[in-house]
Order: C-alpha cells, then structure tokens, then sequence
C-alpha cells in the first residue's frame, strides 16, 4: 500500500501548523519576517491572529488527514479550498503589481505551493471506501 499521500500531508500540515502559531503568537515578528508582507499595508495584529488560527486549523486537518486519510480527508478538503483561494488572490493581486513575477517568485512556497499540494491531495487522492473500511 502507497502511503506517500500521508508522508507528504504531514510535513506541509506541520509547516502550516508551524506558520499559524507564528501569525497568532509572534505576529508582529511574522509581519517582519516574512517577504512582501509589510507592502501589503499596515501591522494588523488582529488580522493576522484571525489568519494564524486558519492557518492552524488547516495544519491540524492535514495532519488528520496523515494520520486518518478516511476520516480527515473532508477536513483537508476544506483547508484546500482556502488556501487555494488565498492562492489565487495572491495570483490576481501579482498581476495588478508593477512586478508580477518577482510577486510570484516571492510567494511560491509560502502561498502556492502550500495551497498546491492539498489541493492536488483533495483532488486525487480520496480514500476509497477499502480504506475506510481498514480504518486507515
């Protein structure tokens, strides 16, 4: 049985975990230290909690989802769809700047690529109803 599907869940659900309670306990130090940030505006600090605790949540569902892909797959499914529309007006937001490339290079792991992976894991590797039934 394949399980690189989980192998690859569990890291990117601990790197959003990891960025979520960056955002809702050191926001200010996150302002600061992540790229492009502070030319989105002005230190938020409430904003960036509320986005720390999605981010949080998104992490603890691909980490269900690791553990239990049956049962935390809706959970990541979810988290999926917000990180992919958190992607995509990053994307629209990109093409509006005066330098849309260096835009797209500077968010690509820390946006795209972490909305990618669970969404690719969404769209393709649904448990099938053998898993369920092995409770895995």
């Amino acid at each position: 049985m394949r399980h690189w599907d989980r192998y690859l869940a569990g890291p990117t659900g601990l790197a959003l975990f990891a960025n979520g309670l960056a955002m809702l306990f050191a926001g200010l130090a996150w302002y600061d230290a992540v790229p492009g940030v502070p030319q989105t505006g002005p230190y938020n600090a409430h904003f960036i909690r509320d986005i720390g605790a999605i981010y949080v949540m998104g992490g603890l569902a691909l980490g269900w989802f690791a553990w239990r892909p049956a049962q935390g797959w809706p959970a990541m499914a979810a988290a999926a769809a917000w990180l992919t529309m958190h992607a995509a007006i990053h994307v629209y937001d990109a093409s509006c700047g005066a330098s849309p490339l260096a835009d797209v290079q500077r968010d690509f792991v820390g946006v795209y690529l972490l909305a990618a992976i669970p969404l690719a894991l969404a769209l393709f590797r649904k448990p099938t109803r053998d898993l369920e039934l092995l409770g895995a």
